[in-house]
């Protein structure tokens, strides 16, 4: 097995430790605390997040990709950046910490001008370690991120678990957040053995926020994009409605984003260390859309058929509103993992002047898409999530053929299996769990049969995905059996 292949395979591995253990102890505590909170907390929390979700791009400011993308990054370019970050961190936080009395007024919410001072905090603590983070990424060193993340998210989530329960309503999502941020910032010092030199050079910063400004314009484009939608839900119906949505979204971008980031971070760094060798990264990145692509397509297609047991059996009653939207943004999030895998691939190539132009033209389509379906309901913008999902498929494919003559037909090509698969599962899921009233049968029934027959079918097609997943479960078995997770590499 080449390197690449083994980077590959042990960067997945722990990626995915780390995202899928990190996600899922989060998971269930936010599922704890949403059966004691109410809607109208998490609604709260949700206002914020455009205002949060916006400083940190500018904080971040396409510099952590521009490092990775260098190929003869210095001592000299980390600490540069390091002192940029916590600088643009620290004027963000005044930022929002003088405009919190607005942020208040604008949604007759009295109470998010405390908030908004307390849990933008966050953006300080974050910029102390996105270094440490990144030299990690570089060396495709996911153990150690993963042994962070579960160590923090365990902590902060036990005392906001506890605090929701004692009666601290909002304060204890607050908490949380603030105790994870500081709890990964002191192990990313502790671990990563990185200690900032004192020096900060302009030419660093020109070299890099070269490249970088796009990432940061694209960036934040893509988050105020994001973001927008609980901006207007939050202001034109209510925090319930918000809370609902927040909801919805975030079983929706469980499986999706998290697989997402998993296959990015780990196929980015590998990539581009074959950016010059075209027919090679032509190879690769192929088979990384094809593995994506065979992974995310069903687990999204299964909630979507299973999203109303699901709820009822794990949120309750009282959150039933979630489940059509949930149904409704499942099909467009099934897609990011191939966006995002384009968009990678126009990175490696050093084309951040695509990228951004790419993201102009996408939000523009959304912005209309948005402000066209908003007066029939928030149920409308979901559908339009979908649309304007299938059409920044067709424009990123259209850049990356035009790189390495993969475009949206060859993808299309290459993912059509998949699909079919995914979606024939689903019907028969869906119908299947009619069979039974009790919600514990129909997630017992519908998760027994998707798995069993999506593997099926796989296996008797020669699925070339099938084999990759049973080649990386061979070659990983054992890490944790012989190694002991929190040893020294």
């Amino acid at each position: 097995m080449s390197n690449l292949q083994q980077d590959t395979l042990k960067g997945l591995f722990w990626s995915s430790v780390d995202k899928f253990s990190v996600q899922g102890i989060s998971f269930v505590i936010q599922i704890i605390i949403a059966r004691i909170l109410l809607p109208e907390d998490y609604g709260l929390i949700g206002m914020l997040a455009i205002f949060l979700a916006v400083s940190q791009i500018f904080i971040d400011s396409g510099f952590n990709n521009a490092l990775i993308q260098k190929h003869n990054r210095t001592e000299t370019d980390y600490s540069t950046v390091f002192y940029f970050n916590i600088v643009v961190a620290v004027l963000f936080y005044l930022l929002l910490f003088f405009a919190s009395p607005l942020i208040a007024d604008f949604y007759h919410q009295p109470i998010l001008e405390k908030l908004t001072k307390i849990v933008g905090l966050v953006l300080i603590i974050n910029s102390l370690s996105t270094i440490q983070r990144t030299k990690l990424t570089i060396n495709i060193d996911f153990k150690t991120q993963a042994k962070i993340s579960i160590v923090s998210i365990v902590v902060s989530g036990v005392i906001g678990v506890v605090m929701a329960y004692n009666g601290y309503g909002v304060w204890s999502l607050v908490m949380q957040s603030l105790l994870g941020a500081a709890i990964s910032t002191v192990m990313f010092w502790i671990y990563a053995k990185w200690i900032p030199k004192r020096v900060f050079s302009y030419s660093s910063f020109k070299t890099l926020f070269s490249f970088g400004s796009k990432l940061l314009a694209s960036g934040l484009l893509d988050t105020l994009y994001k973001n927008i939608y609980t901006l207007i839900i939050g202001k034109k119906f209510s925090a319930s409605s918000l809370g609902i949505y927040s909801r919805a979204d975030q079983f929706a971008q469980f499986p999706s984003s998290n697989l997402t980031g998993i296959i990015g971070r780990v196929t980015y760094p590998i990539l581009c260390s074959i950016q010059t060798e075209n027919d090679r990264l032509k190879n690769v990145y192929r088979q990384y859309l094809r593995l994506s692509a065979f992974i995310v397509f069903p687990l999204m297609i299964a909630l979507c058929a299973l999203s109303a047991p699901t709820i009822d059996v794990v949120l309750g009653t009282k959150w039933h509103g979630v489940i059509l939207w949930l149904q409704i943004l499942c099909f467009s999030a099934m897609w990011y993992p191939i966006h995002a895998i384009n968009l990678n691939l126009l990175q490696v190539k050093g084309r951040s002047d695509l990228f951004l132009r790419l993201e102009i033209i996408k939000k523009i389509i959304g912005v209309a898409m948005l402000f066209i379906t908003v007066p029939i309901g928030i149920t409308a913008m979901c559908v339009g999530g979908i649309i304007t999902s299938l059409i920044a498929l067709v424009l990123n494919t259209h850049y990356t053929g035009k790189l390495i003559d993969i475009g949206f037909f060859k993808q299309m090509k290459d993912l059509i299996p998949s699909l079919l698969y995914s979606l024939s599962m689903g019907v028969i899921v869906f119908f299947a769990i009619k069979l039974t009233d009790s919600n514990g049968l129909k997630l017992l029934i519908g998760l027994s049969l998707a798995m069993l027959y999506y593997l099926l079918i796989a296996y008797i097609t020669k699925s070339t995905e099938l084999k990759s997943l049973v080649t990386i479960a061979k070659d990983n078995y054992g890490i944790i059996k012989n190694k002991h997770f929190f040893s020294k590499k």
